[in-house]
């Protein structure tokens, strides 16, 4: 299974218009090669740098699907719930909402996975669930799973001048 963006390369810079500093909107995503018997996916987008690279404390979720029909092959730029296929589900991000919400580190270059999962069952609608329940549901169904990973770096370390508040870990 492979999972690519238009966008930009794997292990490549995210560019600024899908950040907190631009435009903030989702990069367009295309996968191929999903198992025959897989029915449905399951779309993970987090940061295991959080806060800070160099000591990384927590995995900041910035977007979860679920529930994608696995024909689809695509979402296209700046994806919004009404933009989803119909039957996807969305979970809940650590901003405590759905939705996309793009790169935004405030101290170095952090990695940003985005995970796609093959699963052999459409799960049940979970409401809004975190990552953790998301995956505690999926983890029985997975039969595929590949990564795409890009990285940005603000143009300056917010963190350090003091114009940002670091999560807690």
């Amino acid at each position: 299974m492979n999972l690519r963006s238009p966008a930009f390369e794997h292990d490549g810079e995210i560019p600024r218009a899908y950040t907190c500093d631009g435009d903030d909107i989702s990069p367009p995503l295309e996968w191929s090669d999903v198992p025959a018997d897989a029915k449905s996916l399951t779309l993970i987008v987090d940061d295991p740098d959080a806060p800070d690279p160099d000591d990384p404390k927590l995995t900041w979720v910035h977007w979860l699907l679920y529930d994608l029909p696995p024909k689809n092959g695509a979402l296209p730029v700046a994806t919004r719930t009404e933009h989803l296929p119909p039957g996807t589900h969305e979970g809940c991000n650590d901003w405590q909402r759905t939705g996309y919400v793009g790169p935004c580190p405030p101290v170095g270059r952090h990695r940003y996975l985005f995970k796609l999962y093959a699963l052999d069952a459409v799960l049940p609608d979970l409401g809004h669930p975190d990552k953790a329940a998301l995956e505690a549901a999926m983890k029985a169904h997975i039969i595929a799973e590949t990564v795409l990973v890009g990285t940005y770096k603000r143009k300056q370390d917010l963190a350090r001048t003091g114009e940002l508040t670091l999560p807690k870990p």
